[in-house]
C-alpha cells in the first residue's frame, strides 16, 4: 500500500509557528504523539480565536470531533520551532474537515500532517447548520483551485 509522501511548505499559505516545549519529548527524545494532536488542536484554537470565533463562553459554538488523523514523516521534538498550515477539506452543512501540516524549523517537507473532521452541534448535541459568518470564515482556507 503506498501513501503520498509529505507536502511542500509552499502548499500552505498563512504558516504560524508553534514553539515545542522540552516536556513535549517522549523517552526516545523526540515528540511524544499525543502532542502533535495537541498542536494540531491549538492551531485550531488560534485561527478560531483569530477570526472572531469564541471558543469558550456563552458565545462559543459546540464543535464536536467525528474523526481525526496523522501521518508522520519525520521526528519533530524540542527545541524545534515548528510552524503549522492550516486548510479546508471539505465544507457540508453541518460538518467540515481541516487539514493541517507541521514543518519543523526550515524545512521544506512537512513532518506531519493530520486532519480534524468537525461537526457543529446545538444543545442536544444534534447536527446544526453552519452560520453564514462561520462558512464564510471556512472558506477563507479552500486552497486554490488549478
Amino acid at each position: 500500500m503506498s501513501r503520498p509522501g509529505p507536502s511542500c511548505r509552499a502548499d500552505w499559505p498563512g504558516l504560524r509557528p508553534l514553539q515545542t516545549r522540552w516536556k513535549d519529548n517522549d523517552a526516545l527524545g523526540h515528540m511524544n504523539n499525543a502532542e502533535y494532536l495537541s498542536l494540531f488542536d491549538t492551531a485550531i484554537s488560534l485561527w478560531q480565536i483569530e477570526n472572531g470565533i469564541a471558543i469558550t463562553g456563552p458565545e462559543a459554538l459546540r464543535f464536536v470531533v467525528v474523526e481525526n488523523g496523522c501521518r508522520y514523516f519525520a521526528e519533530a521534538g524540542f527545541p524545534d520551532t515548528l510552524h503549522a498550515g492550516l486548510r479546508l477539506g471539505h465544507l457540508g452543512r453541518s460538518a467540515f474537515r481541516f487539514e493541517l501540516a507541521l514543518f519543523r524549523n526550515t524545512e521544506e517537507r512537512a513532518c506531519t500532517e493530520a486532519f480534524f473532521a468537525m461537526v457543529l452541534t446545538d444543545a442536544d448535541g444534534r447536527p446544526t447548520a453552519l452560520p453564514d459568518r462561520l462558512r464564510a470564515a471556512l472558506t477563507t482556507l479552500l486552497p486554490p483551485t488549478v
